[in-house]
């Protein structure tokens, strides 16, 4: 897995992903440490505000922000847009109100909205081989999950050393440190047509992605992943402390083990994929997550909770990790920009519900009531999946060309 490194351009690359991850991981502690500065006991609040209007701006903006910076080279606007998010979260130790938190976080990701999906469009350019993209696919799951067992550690260390602002300059030196590594090297071209304005590129590339039987299955499967994880990382605190009444180390051990199960999976990706297709793999994955939040409403003790995160993490990482193999191979490179950019904002559409509801139903129905919510949900989106994606891989092929494309 770790051969692919040996690529100078892609591992300059992934290099400053992981900075950049790092730099994003540290300004979240940070934000919901300022959040309680702010507003106390209404951090809660804030924070889903904050969230929600992330959201927004991301499916809002992100077809249409990719569209725009075809326009410019792909080395420039990667630059370009890790300098504008340092620039914003240099702000952040200024901010006196919250309402100031929130234009914020609308101009950090709308930033963001153009960034990630330039990125994934950028790594199959970069390595064209499909197993040497799977390799980085598989070296991008494990840093996303390790980032969120990192960056906690991370803030704890560097608050022992820096007040609460020092998190956010040190963000601010991950997104400059990205933005020199991307720098150093040369990125293939975008290849793009830009006959068409920024408008109808975004609509193009949301066509595009809707049209396609395998990436609609895609967006089925990723809802199902969503479900899963809204879950574990909505109710874990609920379920471990108030539940069954442990402390708090019991929860963030649990969580982990979460993330364990995603990343072993992940690991086990390459090899997977030498024996069956995504579609089983991705299907296999859906069944976990839909059976397992099937099976939680009948936990009851603290073991079983951490075997069945186990099982969702791995579900949850079956689905996602080759999602980005169904997307570079579903457009030519002229609009693969626009394509990611579309799996970006409707995905992210996919975890605004799944939050919304693991949240909203927690609070009202109880913790079994909403596992039976999410499973249900859950199975639904494995159904359309399974509905829709056609099981011959030659039909399947034929469907991603878009006629009007000819």
């Amino acid at each position: 897995m770790l051969s692919v490194l040996s690529n100078p351009t892609y591992r300059a690359f992934y290099l400053a992903q992981v900075a950049s991850l790092v730099g994003a991981g540290l300004a979240t502690v940070a934000l919901g440490l300022m959040a309680f500065e702010l507003a106390g006991s209404g951090a809660g609040a804030v924070l889903g505000m904050a969230l929600a209007l992330k959201t927004l701006t991301t499916v809002g903006l992100s077809p249409f922000v990719t569209a725009g910076l075809e326009r410019f080279s792909r080395r420039s606007a990667l630059i370009g847009l890790e300098i504008a998010r340092g620039a914003v979260m240099f702000i952040f130790p200024f901010v006196t109100e919250v309402w100031q938190v929130y234009v914020l976080i609308v101009l950090l990701h709308s930033v963001s909205a153009g960034l990630v999906p330039t990125v994934r469009a950028t790594i199959p350019d970069i390595l064209p081989d499909e197993k040497d993209y799977t390799r980085a696919l598989v070296l991008t799951q494990l840093s996303y999950d390790m980032e969120t067992v990192a960056s906690p550690l991370l803030a704890l260390l560097l608050l022992s050393l820096v007040p609460l602002d020092g998190l956010f300059l040190v963000a601010v030196g991950g997104f400059l440190i990205s933005a020199a590594l991307i720098a150093s090297i040369s990125l293939p071209a975008h290849n793009a047509s830009v006959s068409l304005g920024v408008g109808a590129r975004a609509v193009k590339g949301l066509r595009l992605y809707l049209v396609t039987p395998m990436l609609r299955s895609l967006l089925a499967l990723t809802f199902c992943a969503a479900t899963a994880s809204a879950m574990v990382l909505v109710n874990t605190v609920v379920l471990v402390q108030s539940e069954l009444g442990l402390e708090p180390e019991a929860a963030v051990l649990a969580l982990a083990v979460f993330g364990a199960g995603s990343m072993t999976a992940a690991v086990l990706i390459p090899r997977l994929l030498d024996r069956f297709p995504e579609r089983v793999i991705m299907l296999a994955g859906a069944c976990l997550c839909a059976g397992g939040l099937g099976a939680g409403a009948a936990v009851s003790s603290y073991a079983t909770i951490l075997l069945l995160w186990l099982g969702l993490g791995a579900g949850y990482a079956l689905i996602l990790t080759p999602a980005g193999r169904l997307v570079a191979r579903s457009a030519g490179r002229s609009d693969r920009s626009v394509l990611f950019a579309a799996q970006f904002a409707l995905t992210h559409a996919c975890w605004f519900v799944a939050y919304l509801t693991a949240g909203m139903a927690g609070a009202a129905v109880g913790i079994a009531l909403t596992f039976a919510i999410l499973a249900a949900m859950a199975a639904a989106g494995l159904l359309v999946g399974l509905r829709v994606w056609p099981a011959d891989h030659a039909v399947a092929a034929a469907v991603c060309n878009d006629p009007h494309d000819q």
